[in-house]
């Protein structure tokens, strides 16, 4: 009974020569599962990072320019934007909804007294700026295409103003 017992506590390593395989396993299997796992990560192909960087399409994209620049005919007339154009690009957030002070459209008691100083002080404080407006109310829109909203403007408020006519373009 005593040799029973004795084997009942004993391990499954028996001798020194299995000792020294389960040691060289223990270290060995781990290492081969390190080494299996470190090339099937970087064993996939990835481009490296910034690798597009110099490719054309993100260089072009890089140095491309700011803003553009946009030459309008003069004596175009088509070019140009009519008053109402411009009134919905530029002029309705503010002259839509009465903001800042300023007249509603077709409210002809608020644009009767600015109607009495006349066109050309309208249209000053159209492109230099009034108030709380700046000036061509923060648009980019030529002077000429201001003053078709301002005459617009004034018109749907109650007065008779004609539109302005465009320059003639200089003689070549």
């Amino acid at each position: 009974m005593s040799h029973d017992s004795h084997d009942a506590h004993e391990g499954p390593i028996k001798t020194p020569k299995q000792l020294a395989w389960a040691v060289f396993f223990s270290f060995a299997i781990p290492i081969v599962l390190i080494i299996l796992l470190a090339n099937y990560v970087s064993g996939q192909a990835k481009p490296s990072a910034g690798s597009d960087g110099l490719s054309a399409e993100a260089v072009a994209a890089r140095i491309k320019p700011v803003g553009d620049v946009v030459v309008k005919a003069a004596g175009d007339a088509s070019a140009l934007k009519s008053g109402e154009q411009v009134y919905q690009a530029q002029c309705a957030a503010c002259h839509g909804t009465g903001a800042a002070g300023a007249p509603k459209l077709a409210d002809a008691a608020a644009w009767g007294p600015r109607v009495k100083s006349g066109l050309d002080a309208l249209l000053n404080s159209a492109l230099k700026g009034k108030g709380a407006m700046g000036a061509q109310g923060g648009g980019d829109f030529s002077d000429v295409e201001i003053a078709r909203a301002v005459v617009y403007m004034a018109n749907q408020g109650g007065a008779k103003f004609d539109e302005p006519k465009v320059p003639a373009a200089p003689a070549q």
